[in-house]
């Protein structure tokens, strides 16, 4: 089992990772021992969780959603599944 994972920065920001173990990973967040970006904008608090059959699967949801906008992660954290749509690029635009 693995998972991807957001967490909300005491800034506000977000902050998207995969690992294998969930508490584990959160802990070091929490504790100052997780990635930079936390680690300098602590406290932090999960927001939304994925689950998957492999880390593999996990890492490249992870890479997918980190290259998202700020607007189209908070969709998919309150799975507002319209505006998650809205929010891809190309959306509406007509095929040539």
């Amino acid at each position: 089992m693995a998972f991807m994972y957001i967490l909300e920065c005491a800034d506000g920001s977000f902050y998207t990772g995969s690992t294998i173990d969930l508490e584990k990973r959160l802990a070091q967040h929490a504790a100052g021992q997780g990635a930079r970006h936390t680690r300098d904008r602590l406290p932090v608090r999960l927001v939304f969780c994925e689950q998957f059959v492999d880390v593999e699967q996990a890492f490249l949801r992870e890479k997918q959603v980190q290259h998202w906008s700020r607007r189209k992660k908070k969709a998919l954290i309150d799975a507002n599944f319209q505006k998650l749509i809205e929010y891809s690029r190309g959306y509406g635009r007509t095929q040539v």
